[in-house]
């Protein structure tokens, strides 16, 4: 019998943030969360029991349906389950495989062309994850988050992309702190929640 997942949505946009944005994507993104941000904007995503498990083959077959090939999956915290039988199809029907997690899980599963690695304060992440991630990015909601976001840089790969990114909800506040903190440590850079600005998915 082939694996199935829960997935709690699927669609085709443009990537919003990090080192991939503006570019077409089709999101997949999975229930089961158990990090638990309190400012998380999808948190109908964290009961995994919550949402329909579909096939491997029904999540790229509905990929397929859309001219982009690149797929990123995404939750929740997509890591909560074995992803290896997913980016093989992905991969197969010639999707480039990209994810974006909190590092918390104990085994990084899954064949992956970038790997986003999006830490949070309220569990700390599983050293594994440090010599995969191709992205750092770091939401920033207070001011202890830039030390925060520094605390990682020391065990990733010196060709890591750093990324800053504000909590929506402050960006008022936050993104002229962003703004500053580039401008002085330009060895980072801001992503933007570009698809909010946008008003697309």
């Amino acid at each position: 019998m082939q694996a199935t997942l829960p997935v709690m949505e699927a669609f085709y946009t443009l990537q919003g943030e990090g080192a991939h944005t503006g570019r077409a994507a089709y999101f997949i993104r999975l229930g089961g969360c158990d990090v638990g941000c309190h400012w998380c904007d999808v948190k109908e995503s964290w009961d995994a029991d919550a949402h329909p498990k579909l096939t491997i083959d029904a999540i790229v077959d509905g990929a397929l349906h859309y001219p982009g090939r690149m797929a990123v999956v995404t939750g929740g915290e997509p890591l909560m389950h074995d992803l290896t039988e997913l980016t093989a199809a992905l991969q197969n029907a010639g999707f480039r495989t990209n994810i974006e997690t909190s590092g918390v899980c104990q085994a990084v599963t899954g064949s992956w062309d970038w790997i986003c690695f999006s830490p949070k304060k309220f569990r700390k992440p599983n050293p594994a994850i440090f010599d995969k991630a191709d992205e750092l990015k770091v939401i920033i909601y207070n001011q202890s988050d830039f030390a925060f976001a520094e605390s990682f840089v020391p065990h990733l790969r010196p060709d890591c992309k750093l990324f800053l990114q504000t909590e929506w909800s402050r960006s008022n506040e936050m993104l002229p702190r962003i703004v500053d903190y580039v401008k002085d440590h330009p060895q980072w850079q801001i992503s933007l929640q570009t698809h909010k600005y946008l008003d697309i998915p």
